[in-house]
């Protein structure tokens, strides 16, 4: 088996996709619908912890661990890098796994990876680690 080094501990890099306005919105799209313009990664991390406390109300679990989440990085326009501790990176694995936690407005979550190093590349390391 290959070894690996995980470069950033107690991190998770969530894999984006972006969506198109009229896909996400069913098709009807009026000038109050559109998607925000982000210009830097940290706008997107701040719309992810946005997205994800102010519609988690009634799921406490994934309101605290998104609030306790630290932006990290912003790789190849898709890819969220954040930093939290274990236990609150594994809440929103299972709120992935569950459907329950909430992209940024304008992407899908395609996966949620651990981010390792080997042979000095960077590799994201698929799946629910």
């Amino acid at each position: 088996m290959e070894s690996f080094l995980q470069i950033a501990p107690h991190s998770l890099a969530i894999v984006l996709s972006r969506v198109g306005a009229g896909e996400a919105l069913g098709g009807r799209v009026s000038e109050s619908d559109e998607f925000p313009r982000h210009h830097t990664g940290y706008e997107i991390f701040a719309d992810f912890k946005a997205e994800n406390t102010q519609h988690h109300v009634w799921n406490q679990r994934i309101t605290e661990a998104v609030s306790e989440t630290f932006f990290l990085g912003w790789i190849d326009e898709h890819v969220l890098l954040i930093q939290g501790k274990e236990d609150h990176l594994e809440v929103l694995r299972e709120g992935w796994m569950r459907r329950s936690l909430n992209p940024p407005r304008g992407f899908t979550i395609k996966y949620l990876a651990a981010v390792k190093e080997k042979l000095g590349c960077i590799s994201l390391g698929i799946g629910l680690e």
